[in-house]
């Protein structure tokens, strides 16, 4: 009851009524296949109406009509701006060929009742307005009924949309199939944009916790040299981010282009530059084709370093740190080393490390940290390639 009373504006009852009138045009069709005896009125339409089924069935069994009708009736039978409330409603009514026998019969049934309902609507739209004129011109006290045919035409017209509306949530619902496909692109939309939240914390995280220790450098430094070099890192890694957190959003927004390529493994310089912008000492071995390997790997590969540099200026500080970088065969085997100090159990605790060993997981590979030998290592090793 809720629904059908907020469907009762201006808008929503006259699309409805041009939405039905338009379907009775079928009927009008059928009188020049099968012509019958003359007649008078609205009798001619309402027998074309009933004369025009087979041919309705015959188009109900062409799975692209099915498309044709959902999207009109989503246009017209939920038209306006979209919104929350109202994409709802459209998404109740299907925009997709038929797919099966069963789709092919509603089809069929949908479009019955649609011409039907439409011959009716446009009957009563020609011949209450006539009545009620006809008893505008009796003179007496017949003259003040004329106001009920209108009244019934409005009831006609506002309670044939409404049928016609409730028959498309039913006869063009989306199929089990199509309703299990838009789940799973929901979920999949969701899932990307978690991975999304997490590489814009990464991402970003690094950035700031750069900026804020190569600000604290300079300041401790009282260097003009050294704050000059700091000055220019902290504008270097700033735009950097800001060119991250562009590329991130340009994704979330639906009409956006093709977002831009996101950072690999054969960018890991600029991580490189960046941590020893912040005071540390890093001694980088890279070895092995890092072009060859997939993209996803290659990607989340650099996302496992970031966060592992990010972790050592954030609760290391400025110690030497040694990173390889090794491509052998199928495999690709991060291995970031610094001394332990008192920061390895705060840097154990961190979100980050989880998010590590996370993506290292969902690519099929492993990823590990923790004290060793005296130094706190992250260990990651992940497939060159995904199947």
């Amino acid at each position: 009851m809720r629904r059908f009373l907020r469907s009762l504006t201006l808008a929503n009852v006259c699309s409805r009524w041009l939405h039905l009138v338009t379907g009775s045009m079928i009927a009008m069709v059928s009188l020049f296949i099968w012509p019958g005896p003359d007649g008078h009125g609205q009798t001619v339409l309402l027998r074309a109406a009933l004369f025009s089924v087979p041919l309705l069935v015959l188009l109900g069994l062409v799975p692209v009509v099915r498309l044709a009708e959902g999207v009109q009736a989503r246009l017209m039978l939920v038209p306006g701006r979209p919104s929350p409330d109202r994409d709802a409603r459209r998404a109740e009514i299907t925009a997709a060929p038929a797919a099966s026998l069963a789709d092919l019969g509603r089809t069929v049934c949908w479009l019955v009742l649609r011409v039907q309902l439409g011959a009716l609507t446009l009957s009563a739209s020609g011949w209450l307005p006539t009545l009620a004129v006809r008893l505008a011109r009796l003179g007496d006290a017949r003259a003040l009924l004329a106001p009920l045919p209108l009244l019934g035409l409005v009831a006609v017209v506002v309670g044939a949309g409404a049928v016609i509306a409730a028959a498309a949530r039913w006869l063009l619902a989306p199929s089990a199939a199509e309703r299990i496909a838009a789940l799973e692109e929901r979920t999949e939309r969701l899932m990307e944009h978690n991975r999304l939240a997490r590489e814009l914390h990464d991402s970003i995280g690094h950035a700031l916790t750069a900026v804020v220790v190569q600000a604290g450098a300079a300041r401790a430094a009282g260097s003009a040299e050294f704050t000059g070099q700091a000055l220019t890192a902290i504008e270097d890694t700033g735009r950097r981010a800001l060119e991250e957190l562009e590329r991130v959003l340009e994704v979330l927004r639906e009409d956006a282009p093709q977002p831009r390529a996101r950072p690999e493994l054969t960018d890991a310089a600029r991580l490189l530059d960046a941590a020893r912008g912040a005071g540390a000492e890093v001694t980088a071995e890279v070895s092995g084709p890092l072009d060859a390997v997939a993209g996803p790997v290659s990607r989340e590969g650099y996302r496992i370093l970031q966060e592992a540099l990010t972790n050592v200026v954030r609760h290391a500080g400025p110690v030497p740190v040694t990173v390889r970088i090794a491509v052998h065969g199928d495999l690709v085997e991060l291995d970031i080393r610094n001394p332990l100090g008192d920061a390895g159990a705060a840097a154990g605790r961190g979100r980050g490390l989880r998010g590590i060993r996370e993506r290292a997981r969902l690519l099929g590979g492993h990823a590990e940290a923790g004290p060793d030998e005296g130094s706190w290592r992250v260990h990651a090793r992940l497939p060159a390639a995904v199947g």
